[in-house]
C-alpha cells in the first residue's frame, strides 16, 4: 500500500477554522485526522502539504517509520509547526493503518486499558468572554459578572463533567475580559508580571466556580505562559484554599517549574507546548509536574504513546490536550484508551453546534465520560459534503 495524495480541506467552526488532513491510498482506503491551523498565528496547511509530497509513495502502515522519517528532514529546525505538520500525516495514517486491519486505532498500540474517559469542560466561561459576540449569536448565556460563573458551574455539575477548568477572567473594564496567556500580541503580553489586584480577581473568579460545582468536581485554572516563576508561585500559593485539581501553566524552563511544584501544595500540569520525547525528557526526569499534558494532535498519537510510556516510568499521570473539534475529541480517546496513566481528558462542549455534522459518528458523552468507540480506525470519517456547506469565513 502507497500514499497517492495529501489534501487539506477547511470550514468554519465559529471562532476558529475547522481543519482536516485527507490521505489517500493506492488501495482505495482514506484517512484522516484533524490539526490546528492557525493556532500560534502562523498557518500550518502549507507545512501539511510539503511534508505530505515528501510522504508520496511511503507505505502508510508504517506508521512509526513514516513518522520518524519525515521528522528526521527537520532535525536543523526541530519541533514547533514542522513538529504539528508531520504529527497531522502521522495521525491520518493511523487512521489508514487500522482500518487495514479492520481494528480501532487503540489496538495498534495493545490497548485499551478503559472503554470510557472522564472529561472536563476546559475554558468553562472564559471563552465565552473571549468571543462573545459568537457565543450570544448561538443562544448561549453570556458571562458578565461573577454569579456567570457559578451559574456555569451548577450546569457543568448538571451535565456531569468530572471536572471544569476556566482561564482568568477580569471585570475591572467596561466589558470583561479574557487574560493575555503570554503568546498573543497585546499591550502589555511581553512583561509576563501580574498585579495584586489582579491576583484578587482571579481568587474570586475560581471561588465562585467552586460555588458552582461544590467540593467534589475537579476545579483547574490555565495561565499558559503568563508568568515568571515569581508570579506563577505567588499565584499556586494564594490558591491552595480552593484545592485546585490542578493549576495548569507553561515555562521553558525545567528547574524552574520544578522549583514551582515543590514550593505549593497546588498541584502542577504542565507541557502541552512540548513537542517529541527529547524535549519531555529533561522534565519528566526533573519531576517538575503532577499531571504531564500531551497534544496528540501536535505530536501525533504515535509519538504521544511513546511520550506516555516515558511519563509513566516517572509515575507520573498525563492528560491530553485537546483544543479543538470531534475528530480531535476521537483522537485524544485513542490516545486515552492506549495508555494507562491518563488522568482526564479536555473537551470543550460548546463549540458551534454545526460542527458536529462534520463527522459521520460524533463522540458520545455519557455521565461526564466519553465513550471510546470500537469501529475501525478513529471510528469515524470526515463528512466532505458538510464541510462544503460551511466555508470558511473572511477573517
Amino acid at each position: 500500500m502507497k500514499i497517492t495524495q495529501v489534501e487539506t480541506l477547511h470550514a468554519d467552526g465559529g471562532y476558529r477554522t475547522c481543519s482536516y488532513i485527507k490521505i489517500s491510498t493506492d488501495e482505495g482506503l482514506v484517512g484522516w485526522a484533524e490539526f490546528y491551523d492557525g493556532f500560534s498565528g502562523a498557518t500550518l496547511a502549507p507545512l501539511v502539504l510539503a511534508f505530505g509530497k515528501l510522504a508520496i509513495g511511503m507505505d502508510p502502515r508504517q506508521v512509526g517509520r513514516l513518522s520518524e522519517s519525515l521528522l528526521a528532514t527537520t532535525r536543523v529546525a526541530a519541533g514547533g509547526i514542522s513538529h504539528q505538520a508531520v504529527a497531522a500525516i502521522e495521525n491520518a495514517c493511523l487512521d489508514i493503518a487500522a482500518k487495514a486491519l479492520g481494528v480501532p486505532v487503540y489496538q495498534l498500540f495493545g490497548g485499551p486499558f478503559r472503554d470510557r474517559v472522564p472529561v472536563y469542560w476546559t475554558h468553562c466561561g472564559s471563552y465565552r468572554v473571549r468571543h462573545a459576540a459568537l457565543y450570544e449569536k448561538l443562544g448561549y448565556e453570556p458571562v458578565r459578572t461573577l454569579d456567570d460563573f457559578t451559574r456555569l458551574g451548577r450546569e457543568a455539575v448538571a451535565q456531569g463533567f468530572m471536572g471544569v477548568k476556566t482561564n482568568p477572567v477580569f471585570f475591572d473594564k467596561e466589558t470583561p475580559y479574557m487574560f493575555n496567556g503570554g503568546f498573543r500580541i497585546a499591550p502589555g503580553f511581553l512583561d509576563r508580571s501580574i498585579s495584586d489586584a489582579h491576583l484578587q480577581a482571579i481568587v474570586d473568579q475560581l471561588a465562585a466556580l467552586r460555588e458552582g460545582i461544590g467540593p467534589h468536581t475537579g476545579l483547574m485554572l490555565d495561565v499558559s505562559f503568563s508568568q515568571r516563576p515569581e508570579g506563577y508561585l505567588r499565584l499556586a500559593r494564594r490558591l491552595e484554599p480552593l484545592n485546585l485539581y490542578w493549576l495548569e501553566l507553561d515555562i521553558r524552563d525545567p528547574e524552574a517549574l520544578a522549583m514551582i511544584r515543590s514550593r505549593t501544595r497546588t498541584p502542577i500540569a504542565s507541557l502541552e507546548g512540548l513537542h517529541g520525547l527529547h524535549e519531555y525528557r529533561p522534565y519528566l526526569a526533573g519531576r517538575s509536574v503532577d499531571t504531564a499534558i500531551i497534544d496528540p494532535m501536535w505530536n501525533g498519537v504515535w509519538q504521544s504513546v511513546r511520550i506516555a510510556t516515558l511519563a509513566d516510568a516517572f509515575e507520573t499521570h498525563i492528560a491530553p490536550h485537546n483544543p479543538v473539534g470531534e475528530l480531535g475529541n476521537l483522537m485524544s480517546l485513542h490516545f486515552c484508551a492506549a495508555v494507562p496513566n491518563v488522568r482526564i481528558m479536555e473537551l470543550r462542549p460548546d463549540e458551534a453546534p454545526w460542527t458536529r455534522g462534520f463527522l459521520t459518528h460524533t463522540p458520545v458523552l455519557e455521565a461526564g465520560h466519553m465513550l471510546v468507540p470500537d469501529r475501525p480506525g478513529w471510528g469515524a470519517d470526515v463528512n466532505e459534503e458538510a464541510l462544503r456547506a460551511h466555508p470558511v469565513r473572511a477573517a
